[in-house]
């Protein structure tokens, strides 16, 4: 008779590995219910002054202060006109618009060019400006007021659009220099040789090939200058005091104090969300975008 086949578990050449992998799995799924619970925690913190803010601009003063938590009785929409007529947030918001797009596209063009060239470019003094516009970052911006304050007024630009504009330039570079220089140091080589080949000059090869190239990182980089200017406060209080000039983030200041006890709470709380939502646009048509944006110098 054949002899009997030995069972394959009692094998002495078959290891058991289920105890291992369940102890992990069950490891990593206590990690994982563990983070999630952390993010819906942090998302909760996030959306519910958001929603409660919004729900806010819609009630009237009264309904406010009576039953805060509770939804409006009726859509008081007389508040987003007021807002927007009587406290003047649609001069505010025309002033932000210009300050912040002009701003912004010089921002990215040059900062751009100068990231471009110091990241293909190996010339003297190619680190040392680097590490010039790295050192910009961590200038405190309070600093640089009263210097700023006396060179607009001796180039007449104190209390101008244009004077705002090129401040929150300058403001914006060094991160912007050295956030893309990082990421064009990603880009292939091999396209922009050929680019030369061909008979393609720098500016043309710069404008045509390696910037579209980098566009995930332009709108990276472009979404954080948006939101770093559109919610800056500091340097229009002190650079820009005439009252036609003001931007949003003085206009909701002034609607906030301007009635002393009086206050219009609807109102104000009709201009805040006016002045968030373009941000909060913004960032969920560019989400995809910023991410592949910061994790494309990872991944390459």
């Amino acid at each position: 008779m054949p002899p009997s086949a030995e069972p394959v578990e009692d094998h002495p050449l078959v290891t058991k590995t289920d105890g291992p992998a369940k102890e992990k799995s069950s490891e990593g799924g206590v990690l994982n219910v563990f983070s999630h619970g952390i993010l819906v925690i942090w998302a909760i913190m996030v959306v519910l002054p958001l929603l409660w803010a919004v729900m806010t601009s819609f009630k009237d003063d009264n309904s406010i202060f009576s039953s805060p938590w509770s939804l409006p009785d009726k859509l008081h929409f007389d508040n987003w006109s007021r807002a927007w007529s009587q406290a003047h947030m649609s001069d505010y918001f025309a002033n932000t618009l210009i300050v912040v797009g002009f701003s912004l596209v010089g921002t990215l063009v040059l900062g751009s060019m100068a990231a471009y060239v110091l990241a293909r470019f190996d010339f003297p003094g190619n680190r040392f400006i680097y590490f010039l516009f790295v050192g910009g970052m961590s200038f405190p911006i309070m600093l640089a007021l009263v210097p700023l304050f006396y060179v607009l007024n001796n180039m007449q630009l104190l209390n101008t659009l244009p004077g705002l504009i090129i401040v929150y330039i300058a403001y914006s570079l060094p991160f912007t220099v050295f956030f893309l220089t990082s990421f064009f140091r990603t880009l292939p080589t091999s396209i922009a040789e050929a680019a030369f080949v061909d008979g393609a000059s720098h500016t043309r090869t710069f404008f045509q090939i390696m910037l579209p190239m980098a566009k995930p990182g332009l709108i990276s980089v472009g979404i954080f200058n948006f939101l770093g200017q559109w919610n800056q406060y500091m340097l229009p209080t002190v650079l820009n005091t005439d009252q036609d000039k003001k931007v949003l983030s003085q206009g909701l200041v002034e609607l906030a104090t301007s009635q002393g006890y009086k206050g219009d709470w609807s109102g104000l709380f009709a201009g805040l969300v006016m002045a968030m939502l373009p941000v909060l646009v913004a960032y969920i048509i560019f989400q995809r975008q910023v991410v592949q944006g910061l994790t494309a110098g990872a991944l390459k």
